[in-house]
């Protein structure tokens, strides 16, 4: 899909449809007046004149002057009074749905990730904060964007959106709303309002007029048949504008939807966050509909507020799902449905695993448990985003700064591979003399003297935020860092597992760079054709993390082993060259089937929480791991029962 052109597109049909609902107002006056003059030329005839010749229509000019300029007039002040009730801006429009203000200290876990991707969008977006609220009794998943302009708009999503979709999904929405602020669609929307409001207004008056024209009736002149001809006009012509209106308007908001998407994958580069959406909009039970009347604001709402209709103010949300992912298909949905119906039963599941904790308190148990890891894996709760704000804000400022530069990502990087040991680290210094030169190693030197020795819990962070940043490196330059992190790591003879874990991750990141179009995250071998490897998975992270109790390692390895093969061994494989058994192992398990990849997390879940208790060892083999499966595992904690 060409956005660009697409956007294109779009703006010009949207000019020409604004054009077209102009248009159909002055059409509306016109059609008034000629109705008008049809009726007076019936109640006063002009002798051998037909009811709309000429000379009629010249014998009665003055008060079709005044007709059309009294339903001119009329719109116009309809229209006026309509807009301006809505200058309270965007605030106003969500709290007469509903809606209410999110406080920026919300410590609500769903508020607050909510509030972390609107400021996320807005600040890269370059537009002021808007106001945020929640639609507390709305389940459908929706959203709107209102205000005249940026400084007044409000961002409003419903319950159903906060609790149904994942961080990327939000996040395709609030992508898709900023669009509407950046557009002016939020101006335009308003304007909308206030001209179907005028419109809709002559139909009122004639159903009115109607209603009250029976006590006109009994009068002895005719200004009871002149108040039921003008209702009658009044009605017809109102209700006939209308729905011209609503066709025009439709097929406005219509456009300004599609080029919403097109700007919210553009703007995220994430296609499968609004295709997401959309996706379950599709099939959740509440769809996006909204318990309140929406023929006002349906055009502003991200979902249709109702159901479709031939003025359906929103595409059909295949149509709106097939131009980000031409090739879904409708039976796709049927495939979401049963998803998002096990993930229900999950949640079910774990709740009742909490009502059965919380009435038994005296049990001590881990702070999580393994379908907790597998809940968070690409959706980290909030504990797991302000663990990682926390840590990001620990960092040494001159640390940060570097690995943050491509100038001097590489010496950020191999500053995170310095031994706590000062002596040891002269001799890795000496090293990078050698393989990278002086000015590397003098650079480094420098750095470490600013920081000082980096505690553990910090040198991860450094590494993933430089890696991105080595991307501008010649090969070469990787080639002899990957050969001098090596050197680095087994300068004193031994390799722990911190340092094997930032040896591995850094070796697969630099490989993936830059052989991207050989990278798989997920493959067709199953559990069972990888028994072995997964036997040699489990038993390395079991022996470290009980490596000086040998009887409560093995029952760790064989609880793993029973969740994902179903089988209990008796004895712990060799670990005389665990680093080799270990990369082979991993090597082999990223084809495995997602299915299969779940299942093996769930299982050194299980292993590493058995003896309740997680150690910093358990931590880093899983992290490991997971990244060697392409699986993004949630920042955890150490724990020991009491």
């Amino acid at each position: 899909m060409n956005f660009f052109a697409h956007q294109d597109r779009s703006r010009r049909q949207t000019r020409w449809l604004l054009l077209m609902f102009a248009l159909a107002v002055l059409a509306i006056v016109i059609s008034v007046s000629l109705a008008m003059g049809l009726v007076l030329g019936m109640l006063s005839p002009v002798e051998g004149a037909s009811l709309l010749s000429l000379s009629t229509l010249q014998s009665n000019s003055n008060a079709l002057l005044f007709t059309s300029l009294g339903t001119g007039t009329v719109i116009g002040l309809a229209s006026l009074g309509k807009t301006l009730s809505l200058r309270g801006g965007g605030g106003k429009v969500a709290r007469q749905l509903g809606g209410t203000l999110v406080n920026a200290d919300t410590r609500d876990p769903l508020q607050r990730r909510l509030m972390n991707v609107v400021e996320e969008i807005a600040l890269a977006s370059g537009v002021p904060m808007p106001q945020v609220y929640v639609l507390e009794q709305e389940l459908g998943i929706n959203a709107f964007a209102a205000g005249y302009s940026p400084a007044d708009a409000a961002v409003a999503v419903t319950r159903g959106t906060l609790e149904t979709l994942n961080r990327a999904e939000l996040q395709g929405v609030i992508a898709h709303e900023f669009s509407h602020i950046l557009n002016g669609d939020m101006r335009l929307n308003i304007r909308l309002m206030g001209a179907l409001f005028g419109i809709l207004l002559l139909g009122i008056i004639g159903r009115r007029i109607l209603m009250h024209s029976h006590l006109m009736g009994r009068s002895r002149d005719n200004s009871g048949l002149v108040a039921i001809a003008v209702a009658l006009v009044l009605l017809g012509v109102g209700y006939v504008g209308l729905f011209f209106g609503r066709m025009i308007k439709s097929a406005v908001s219509r456009q300004r939807e599609y080029l919403a998407d097109a700007s919210a994958v553009q703007f995220t580069r994430d296609p499968g966050g609004i295709a997401g959406a959309l996706k379950k909009i599709a099939v959740v039970q509440d769809h996006s509909f909204l318990n309140r009347d929406t023929e006002e604001v349906g055009h502003m709402l991200f979902g249709p507020g109702g159901a479709q209709s031939l003025f359906a103010t929103h595409p059909p949300l295949m149509q709106r799902i097939a131009r980000i992912e031409p090739n879904f298909q409708q039976d796709d949905l049927k495939v979401l449905a049963a998803r998002m119906s096990r993930q229900q039963e999950r949640e079910r599941e774990k709740a009742a695993r909490e009502q059965a904790r919380a009435a038994q308190p005296e049990r001590k148990r881990a702070p999580f448990d393994p379908q907790t890891i597998i809940d968070q894996i690409g959706n980290p709760d909030m504990e797991r985003i302000l663990m990682a704000a926390s840590v990001a804000a620990s960092l040494p400022a001159a640390a940060a700064d570097a690995v943050h530069s491509s100038e001097s990502a590489l010496q950020g990087l191999l500053l995170t591979l310095l031994h706590q040991d000062p002596t040891i680290a002269e001799r890795q210094l000496a090293v990078l003399e050698k393989t990278l030169g002086s000015h590397v190693a003098d650079q480094v030197r420098a750095l470490q003297a600013e920081t000082g020795s980096l505690p553990t819990g910090q040198r991860l962070p450094l590494l993933e935020i430089a890696l991105p940043a080595l991307h501008r490196q010649p090969p070469e330059v990787l080639q002899r860092l990957l050969q001098a992190a090596d050197q680095l790591i087994r300068i004193d003879g031994q390799v722990d597992v911190f340092e094997y874990l930032l040896a591995r991750i850094l070796r697969q990141y630099l490989w993936e760079a830059s052989n991207p179009q050989r990278v798989r995250t997920t493959g067709r071998a199953s559990v069972r054709r990888r028994r072995d490897d997964i036997h040699a998975v489990l038993a390395v992270v079991a022996w470290h993390g009980n490596p000086a109790e040998p009887a409560q390692a093995l029952a760790a390895y064989a609880a793993g082993c029973a969740e994902v093969l179903g089988e209990q061994p008796t004895a712990l494989p060799s670990m005389d060259d665990w680093m080799g058994t270990l990369d082979h192992a991993l090597d082999r398990l990223d084809v495995l089937t997602a299915d299969g990849k779940e299942q093996l997390v769930r299982a050194l879940a299980i292993t590493v929480s058995y003896d309740g208790r997680l150690v910093e060892a358990e931590l880093e083999l899983m992290r490991v791991v997971c990244t060697a499966l392409h699986v993004p595992i949630p920042a955890l904690q150490t724990f020991a029962a009491d």
